[in-house]
């Protein structure tokens, strides 16, 4: 099946449809993973009338095919959280892929996690004792997601929320493993890339998440 939302906005207040029994609730908020997940994270979070903030992530791409990911970093509070696929490292190396080529798209991920988090704008939301809804426009592998709730129950949340508008099945179950709760609009029999399931899907750039950032209610 094809296209299933016209935009990353529209598909956050779907999503927050899927939610009613978090709206409004004091000890709720919610992120979106930068950057794509917050366009989704802001709308959601205006129809569930929630706080929201940004949680910035990388993904670990393979040497020569960055799209292909090895795994993934998350920072919350200055703390970077790193998930690593093991098999699928050792499987790397196997195939004559150095550790030191890998070792180093961790550190310059690492550096590009931190300079995002120290460009957006705060406060940072505090998460201790929180139940933390994680949104972004989708999950193929799921790599970032599974760092970002790592990252979040790190920083003292006592749940952890999953929320996406599309999801690969092979993203879904080991999250729903790791997360207290996982919410996909849509689970495809087989998945594409998660742009194809948008009508209007245009790369979100730092600027963008600094606007919309600055809509925050009080």
């Amino acid at each position: 099946m094809g296209m299933r939302f016209t935009d990353r906005g529209q598909a956050g207040r779907l999503l927050a449809g899927a939610l009613p029994q978090f709206r409004g609730r004091p000890d709720t908020v919610l992120l979106g993973l930068a950057r794509g997940g917050v366009p989704v994270a802001a709308e959601a979070a205006a129809a569930l009338q929630l706080p929201w903030d940004v949680l910035p992530v990388r993904k670990l791409g393979i040497p020569g095919h960055g799209e292909t990911a090895f795994g993934a970093l998350a920072t919350v509070n200055g703390r970077v959280v790193r998930v690593v696929n093991r098999p699928f490292v050792d499987a790397l190396l196997e195939l004559g892929i150095q550790q030191s080529a890998l070792d180093e798209v961790v550190r310059l991920e690492q550096a590009e996690v931190e300079r995002r988090a120290g460009a957006y704008p705060g406060p940072r939301l505090t998460l201790t004792g929180k139940t933390v809804i994680v949104a972004d426009d989708g999950m193929a592998t799921g790599s970032s997601m599974r760092a970002a709730v790592e990252a979040v129950r790190a920083a003292g949340a006592a749940s952890v929320v999953v929320a996406v508008p599309v999801a690969s099945l092979e993203a879904q179950t080991p999250l729903q493993q790791l997360a207290d709760a996982v919410f996909s609009l849509f689970i495809p029999g087989q998945f594409r890339a998660v742009g194809s399931y948008y009508r209007e899907f245009r790369q979100v750039r730092d600027d963008d998440v600094v606007r919309l950032l600055g809509t925050r209610r009080a």
